[in-house]
């Protein structure tokens, strides 16, 4: 499962403290293979997302790859519709590792910003599982207003619960992603709330980290 530690300056929600450390390269787990990986980015569904809006980029020395949302914002009151309250982004990606290698997903990192007026709340929410297999892993973040600041968030899992591809199939990546704006007792007349994926480039860098294990020989 996932260890959740959400940042946002004064107001951040400590959900549950990260594991000790254990030996692991950085950004992941295991040693990463030499050759390139290639990730296709197959499809891209969801309000938070739509088409044209998500690119994906792999790191160079193979332990990360980066997710690039140029629009993702979930709002609530003064000018907003009723079906912004909620925005997700559904990712199927095509990972092309080297043969003899498999991977899971180690941790990721989000970042935005978020504007909450007082009483309102919003969350950032993620799960990850591979194309056919039950196991899923999941992290939800909250946030209460009043908050006015960059937020972070973190999902790293355990060694023990790390789901790998299952070796010599293909299989696509799915990543979910969900932000929620909740009106609570805030004053949804005259104010608005939001939380969104963004930076100050206009594009939100998730991060997510692989952990490598050698496949068995045949």
């Amino acid at each position: 499962m996932f260890n959740a530690l959400a940042i946002g300056g004064a107001s951040a929600v400590l959900l549950a403290a990260p594991l000790s450390s254990s030996a692991h390269t950085p950004g992941g787990w295991g040693t990463p293979p030499p050759d390139k990986i290639v990730i296709d980015l197959v499809t891209v569904n969801g309000s938070g997302c739509p088409a044209g809006t998500a690119a994906v980029a792999v790191s160079p020395d193979n332990t990360a790859f980066t997710v690039t949302y140029s629009t993702y914002m979930a709002q609530v009151g003064k000018g907003s519709a009723p079906t912004d309250i909620r925005k997700n982004c559904q990712l199927a990606l095509n990972v092309h590792v080297p043969q003899g290698f498999t991977y899971a997903i180690a941790s990721a990192d989000y970042r935005g910003f978020a504007h909450l007026e007082k009483g309102a709340t919003a969350q950032e929410r993620a799960n990850y599982y591979f194309q056919g297999m039950p196991q899923t892993a999941s992290a939800t973040h909250p946030f209460k207003g009043p908050f006015s600041d960059d937020w972070q968030t973190n999902d790293t899992t355990d060694v023990s619960a790390l789901v790998y591809k299952p070796c010599g199939e293909e299989r696509y990546l799915n990543i979910n992603t969900e932000l929620r704006a909740g009106a609570g007792t805030s004053d949804t007349t005259n104010t608005t709330s939001f939380i969104s994926m963004d930076s100050t480039d206009a594009s939100i860098n998730t991060i997510y980290h692989f952990s490598w294990k050698v496949c068995p020989p045949k």
